[in-house]
């Protein structure tokens, strides 16, 4: 029977551990400010865990995930290698799992969270799931789900149908605010 291996600084371990952050941070940083992907990356849990057998890294306890403006926040996180040792999903589970980034300099930082974050590397789709929400400079978007393909640029949004009483409660909002340079017509001052 092979068992997990506990954290230990192992250097096999460590280097496992390291080169399977590295790609989630790489793997995330993808639409980051350019600056991001140079810089360090630091991770905090209370406990690490690694199987040569299934290609898993666990990380639980308060785990925390830096690289330059990228923030992740969460009870644990998962990620599965695939056979080619490459990083295949990363699920983040918290209450909730948070993030935060800055895309573009000229913008305001993007936040998020949900009970569950799953991001697929082979498809480049980010799930939310769980009370997810995204905020960026006064837009924000709220559902139950939220679907984001980083490849294409797309997000799909899946709330729950509305009670008897016609409550929004777990159905979609989206918030827009209002753009200070532009004026619609018959806009009056």
């Amino acid at each position: 029977m092979h068992q997990n291996k506990p954290f230990s600084l192992t250097q096999s371990f460590l280097i496992k551990a390291i080169g399977t952050v590295s790609l989630m941070c790489l793997s995330a940083s993808v639409f980051a400010l350019p600056s991001d992907r140079s810089q360090s990356i630091s991770l905090v849990a209370d406990k690490a865990t690694y199987s040569e057998r299934t290609g898993v890294t666990t990380y639980s306890g308060n785990v925390i995930i830096e690289q330059g403006t990228m923030k992740l926040q969460a009870g644990s996180l998962v990620a599965q290698l695939n056979k080619s040792k490459q990083i295949s999903t990363i699920t983040a589970t918290g209450s909730p799992a948070k993030f935060q980034q800055q895309l573009e300099s000229n913008r305001g930082i993007a936040r998020g969270e949900a009970q569950k974050i799953v991001y697929n590397a082979e498809t480049g789709i980010i799930n939310l799931i769980g009370n997810a929400y995204l905020y960026q400079d006064g837009a924000s978007i709220r559902s139950s789900t939220l679907k984001y393909s980083m490849n294409k640029g797309d997000i799909e949004a899946s709330g729950t149908s509305s009670d008897a009483t016609g409550s929004s409660k777990g159905r979609v909002q989206i918030i827009i605010p209002p753009s200070a340079t532009k004026t619609f017509p018959g806009a009056r001052d």
